[in-house]
């Protein structure tokens, strides 16, 4: 049985903090006093930290930070070369969402857009209040020691604005939960860049050791390795993060660009791997079953770092992917539901060498592929109950309308163990989300050597040999492949293909926009509503 820390993800009432802006809001239904909200360090704890954890995961779209849809794990997925909603008939055209996304034509109107948007910043100003309140108790109660609580929310605070800042660029920095008009002013990517190496340094050593992805009292929170992935990754795409003009052509050299790292000056790339050893040093290595890390149950995986917490009765964060990419049979055949949806892409199939005798051992992993059985290892048939469902891969296409495998077309996603017991259509699930794990701290730390002029070998083949592939040399074109099949359906690719260089490429299905090249839709716009609010802000180039 999970075994929990039930105070972290029960429902806690919050305080009622407005604003000038409407994606600042935050007006909950119920509401606590505020005396009585922090009148004790332990109130101050549930109600000014551990409250802010139910944002972390989510139950409707654009909420939360993986589960969910239309928010920011399809924005990082399905406008890359790794997953495609293909259009079926009179499914999955949802007015021109889904093709939109995938051919960078999202504009500036774009509703899931500016609802992740809100959704990033109403939990940044959720933690602006806290911080704020935290310090009204420090004055009030002097002898109690706060320095945790508040270390605790400023790193959270700092994840938050990682995601805003990856997927928006230039953006506000708001450090306050009731902020005046002129205190949301654009800041430079390189300056917001600057806030979170600094928030997430120097909470680092206030924040507990322990490890956040298993039960206990620090199950799903803040922790030192939490800290120290981010601050990797943070360090391996700082050539991007320090670059105010992404479309100019030109970006800093990640060996120029140096971070005071604990009383060291290092590069980017020494930065990265500092950070990876640290967390190598901690105790995290790769689990000998790679699929361990995604079952049922997955809370005691040595590997993963940060997830977010899944109890189909306990909690309400939802995973949707799984239910919105199965072919309605074969979800039935599992007592379950599906939606006939997402499916990989033509350049997954050859990346992982699909078809081929070289295919890698993760494809049967990550994708339903193929003739489909049950979990009694039945043939799953459709509706005729005499034809055999056959996923057709290579049949992939943006629309596949009126084809013979309109339904049929793509492979599927495989990656989560399938919970028998699932609620609410499977979308309720006791596999815990996986946000952060070792294997992307080995490919990092790997990235890095081979930026930095160094060998990257070793780490890379740490990671290939837990699955049983060849080793192979450690190059950025292997890397990137590499980081398609390890991490595939985890939520990275869009940023990987931006740090290689790659996002705005054509590729099948995908011819590239009238000016992309210069890299204008490796940021998503600032939405049109937030400036009509603001017009103080200014659009980003290219929009």
């Amino acid at each position: 049985m999970k075994i929990i820390y039930s105070i972290l993800f029960a429902s806690f009432s919050l305080l009622s903090w407005t604003s000038c802006s409407s994606y600042l809001e935050e007006n909950p239904k119920d509401r606590l006093d505020e005396e009585t909200a922090y009148s004790t360090l332990s109130d101050v704890q549930k109600n000014g930290v551990l409250s802010l954890y139910n944002y972390v995961g989510g139950y409707v779209d654009s909420q939360g930070l993986q589960g969910t849809g239309r928010g920011i794990y399809d924005l990082n997925t399905f406008t890359t070369d790794e997953a495609i909603m293909p259009t079926r008939g009179g499914d999955w055209y949802d007015g021109g969402f889904w093709q939109g996304l995938y051919l960078h034509r999202w504009g500036v109107n774009n509703e899931a857009i500016y609802a992740t948007w809100e959704y990033l910043y109403r939990t940044v100003i959720l933690c602006n209040g806290s911080l704020e309140r935290i310090q009204d108790f420090a004055e009030k109660h002097p002898k109690e020691n706060v320095a945790d609580c508040v270390a605790e929310v400023r790193a959270l605070r700092a994840m938050f604005y990682y995601y805003i800042m990856d997927l928006f660029g230039s953006v506000p920095l708001i450090e306050k939960s009731n902020p005046e008009v002129e205190d949301i002013v654009q800041e430079k990517r390189y300056k917001v860049f600057n806030f979170i190496v600094k928030e997430l340094a120097e909470s680092s050593p206030s924040l507990s050791k322990e490890r956040s992805n298993q039960p206990g009292v620090y199950y799903g929170r803040m922790t030192q390795p939490v800290v120290w992935f981010l601050l990797a990754k943070l360090a391996l795409n700082a050539e991007v993060y320090t670059d105010d003009d992404w479309t100019d052509g030109s970006r800093p050299d990640g060996k120029a660009i140096f971070f005071e790292v604990e009383g060291q000056r290092l590069n980017a790339w020494q930065t990265v791997n500092y950070y990876c050893e640290k967390i190598t040093a901690a105790g995290y290595t790769l689990e000998k079953d790679y699929t361990a890390n995604f079952a049922v149950f997955n809370e005691s995986s040595e590997e993963n770092i940060f997830v977010i917490p899944m109890s189909k009765t306990l909690y309400t964060n939802q995973f949707i992917y799984l239910f919105r990419s199965r072919h309605y049979n074969h979800a039935k055949a599992y007592g379950l539901s599906g939606e006939n949806g997402s499916s990989a892409t033509k350049e997954v199939l050859e990346t992982f060498g699909y078809d081929t005798p070289q295919v890698d051992a993760r494809f049967d992993y990550c994708y339903f592929a193929g003739p489909v059985k049950d979990l009694e290892g039945n043939q799953i048939l459709l509706d005729d109950g005499v034809t055999p469902l056959v996923y057709e891969p290579w049949n992939v296409a943006l629309d596949v309308s009126g084809k013979p495998y309109e339904k049929t077309a793509g492979a599927r996603m495989k990656k989560y163990e399938v919970d028998k017991t699932g609620l609410k259509d499977g979308k309720l699930l006791d596999n815990d989300i996986v946000l952060f794990r070792y294997a992307d701290v080995l490919l990092m730390q790997s990235e890095a050597k081979v930026r930095n002029g160094e060998d990257g070998d070793a780490e890379l083949n740490l990671v290939r040999s837990r699955v049983g592939m060849a080793p192979r040399t450690a190059t950025l074109k292997n890397l990137l492949d590499e980081r398609m099949m390890e991490l595939a359906w985890e939520g990275w690719r869009r940023q990987d293909m931006i740090r290689f260089g790659v996002f705005t490429r054509s590729y099948s299905c995908r011819p590239q926009l009238p000016g992309e090249e210069n890299g204008y839709t490796t940021v998503f716009p600032i939405p049109e509503k937030v400036i009509d609010m603001n017009p103080q802000l200014h659009q980003h180039k290219g929009y």
